[in-house]
């Protein structure tokens, strides 16, 4: 594996919402999106994330979106592409794209729907590592994508790939974090992929997370990837707890639905859009959220 910088591919890097005006991604919405997250702390930025909603989005719109983002960001924070599809000639595309706008490094799904073998997906990763010379972080959701990774294929890639850094684990699976730690070291970079188990998967060595909630405040997420990273494990808990009912309400319906609901409730953006099949939070939902926010003091 590659040596990283210590800072690099450490902390807060949240999954960007994609803001839509008319049914057309808003790439002047996105910018101040971006701008946001500098302003307040954050490490680094993920484009097409989940939260972005990028099934719901044409290959050109996603490749747009990286290329704002690296425009906007202009270096003074790291800028992480997702490039990961069902679609192995699609993961190619962006990838490619991606690598030559200057993204920082590249965050691939594991393919879903198909479930893969596990020498399938070592096949894929390392054919995909063949095609950019960018830090590669493997997407684990077996949630949305129906196929888990298994600590021997992570290995393998590791051995194939030595730009292959690291892996989003959006897993409820502590004991996994101890495994990849063992196995591949603690520098291999882990981020955490489930709101509520930032603190307690950091505290076992992760190295950051891809929160959602960070769309919405930033500084806190920040606040307790720098606490946890110091060892400042008091003051750690204290921002695990005063965070755990927004983590929480991000999965209260599909994400984004409820974050976008909120983006639109604290002004930090102005409209509440989605694509088909996602709609937009129902009044019971708003209601639900409203209590959300102001048991977090933002209303």
């Amino acid at each position: 594996m590659i040596k990283l910088k210590p800072d690099f591919l450490v902390g807060s890097y949240p999954p960007i919402a994609t803001p839509f005006r008319d049914g057309k991604v808003d790439l002047d919405a996105y910018a101040k999106l971006l701008e946001f997250q500098v302003k307040n702390g954050t490490h680094g930025i993920v484009v097409n994330g989940t939260t972005s909603e990028p099934s719901t989005l044409t290959i050109d719109e996603r490749n747009q979106l990286v290329k704002c983002a690296v425009e906007v960001i202009g270096k003074r924070i790291p800028v992480v592409a997702h490039t990961g599809s069902q679609s192995h000639a699609e993961t190619v595309e962006l990838t490619e794209f991606a690598t030559k706008a200057g993204a920082d490094a590249l965050l691939v799904v594991t393919p879903y729907y198909i479930r893969p073998s596990q020498r399938g997906l070592v096949a894929y990763y390392d054919d995909i590592g063949k095609r950019t010379d960018l830090p590669i972080l493997l997407y684990h959701i077996p949630g949305r994508t129906a196929v888990s990774v298994d600590i021997d294929t992570l290995q393998q890639i590791s051995d194939k790939v030595d730009h292959f850094v690291g892996i989003k684990h959006a897993v409820n699976d502590h004991g996994f974090v101890t495994s990849m730690i063992q196995t591949l070291g603690p520098e291999f970079r882990i981020f955490v992929g489930l709101e509520e188990f930032t603190y307690p998967m950091m505290a076992l060595g992760a190295h950051g997370t891809m929160n959602a909630v960070a769309n919405l405040v930033p500084d806190r997420i920040a606040a307790l990837c720098n606490a946890t990273l110091a060892g400042d494990m008091k003051e750690s808990r204290r921002l695990h707890f005063d965070l755990y009912g927004l983590n929480q309400s991000i999965f209260y319906d599909t994400n984004p639905i409820p974050l976008k609901y909120m983006l639109k409730r604290l002004g930090i953006v102005e409209r509440n859009e989605h694509r088909l099949p996602m709609l937009p939070a129902t009044p019971e939902l708003e209601k639900r959220l409203d209590e959300v926010l102001k048991r977090a003091g933002l209303i």
